[in-house]
C-alpha cells in the first residue's frame, strides 16, 4: 500500500471521529436545552395546579351558610346540600 492511501485513509477516520465528537456534543446540547424547557414547564404546571386547587379551597370555605357542595371533600354532607336546595326552591 501507498504511503499517500495510508494517509488519506487516516485522515478520513479522525476526521469522522473528531465530527462524530462534534455532533454528539451539539446533540447533547440541543437534549439539555430541551431537558431544561421540559423542567420548567412542568414547574409551572404544577405551581397553576396549586393556585386552582388552594383558589377552590378558600371558594369552598367562603360557601354560603358553610355548606360544602364539592362531593369529594371528606366534610361534604349531602342532606345539608339538598336542605340548601329546597330552600331556594
Amino acid at each position: 500500500m501507498s504511503a499517500t492511501l495510508n494517509v488519506a485513509r487516516y485522515s478520513a477516520l479522525l476526521s469522522g471521529v473528531f465530527y462524530g465528537i462534534y455532533h454528539r456534543r451539539s446533540l447533547q446540547q440541543a437534549h439539555d436545552q430541551e431537558k431544561e424547557h421540559h423542567a420548567i414547564h412542568q414547574r409551572e404546571q404544577l405551581i397553576a395546579q396549586a393556585k386552582d386547587a388552594w383558589r377552590h379551597k378558600q371558594e369552598g370555605a367562603k360557601g354560603s351558610d358553610g355548606i360544602i357542595t364539592n362531593p369529594e371533600d371528606p366534610r361534604f354532607d349531602l342532606e345539608k346540600l339538598v336542605a340548601k336546595w329546597e330552600k331556594e326552591l
